[in-house]
């Protein structure tokens, strides 16, 4: 069962509720889900709430991957060497974002939090009163001090909205979720697997710095994370961004 589940929010295995036992009842799916995310955040320090429970459910349940929406971009240039991609060019177009900071004692805290308020703003807990869709990646900005020798606590989790919100974003019920309207950026990507956490963003930085041809095109103390598998994932897709300065 844990095999199903880490990436159900926006990563699916090819299962499908048809394929569970008919004899499972929705409220013991729902508490097999809600254990299952409990037991993992207890790893990262960080208590799911019975709350979540619903949420949850209704995530993995509308988790097709052809309905998760990709956050549209040009691709500007892809450097490769000897047959590995080192990193991609893209353009991002000026689009609106639900927001949340967070400054918990630790990375991992704190995004696992932001996206769980966000999944509560995704299902239903908005003005629409509807579910509003996963689109990915799912963005994590990051700050460093000025010597780039560590990560500063406060994080912003962002989610890229449908384009079929962007124009009437629905008001999240959540004061802490603020909508934001991003400016068009071009960004340096390079893709990496496995957990996030202060030392691996760090070392990542290090490793898309080393090379980009001029990385003091870019800002050199805000990044994002991008993230493209559910923060309860053991291995997770993502990928470092480098901004390049306006």
């Amino acid at each position: 069962l844990a095999e199903e589940s880490p990436d159900s929010a926006y990563h699916s295995h090819g299962s499908s509720l048809e394929e569970e036992p008919a004899e499972r009842t929705d409220d013991e799916e729902q508490e097999r889900l809600l254990s299952y995310w409990q037991s993992v955040g207890r790893g990262h320090q960080v208590d799911v709430p019975r709350e979540m429970a619903e949420p949850i459910q209704q995530l993995t349940r509308n988790n097709n991957p052809q309905e998760r929406q990709s956050i549209p971009f040009t691709l500007i240039q892809r450097k490769e060497k000897l047959g590995d991609l080192l990193y991609e060019k893209r353009q991002y177009g000026k689009a609106k974002w639900a927001c949340i900071k967070m400054k918990e004692k630790q990375y991992e805290q704190s995004i696992c939090l932001g996206f769980m308020k966000l999944m509560r703003y995704i299902c239903e807990q908005n003005s629409s009163g509807l579910y509003l869709g996963i689109t990915i990646p799912i963005v994590t900005i990051v700050h460093t001090d000025a010597a780039h020798s560590a990560m500063t606590r406060a994080v912003t989790v962002a989610y890229y909205l449908p384009q079929v919100l962007q124009e009437q974003p629905p008001h999240p019920f959540d004061s802490d979720i603020s909508i934001e309207e991003w400016p068009a950026t071009i960004v340096y990507s390079r893709s990496f697997r496995g957990i996030t956490n202060e030392d691996s963003i760090m070392r990542e930085i290090s490793l898309l710095a080393a090379v980009l041809e001029s990385p003091e095109l870019c800002l050199q103390d805000t990044f994002i994370i991008a993230g493209y598998t559910n923060p309860a994932a053991a291995d997770r897709h993502n990928e470092i961004w480098f901004l390049q300065r306006p």
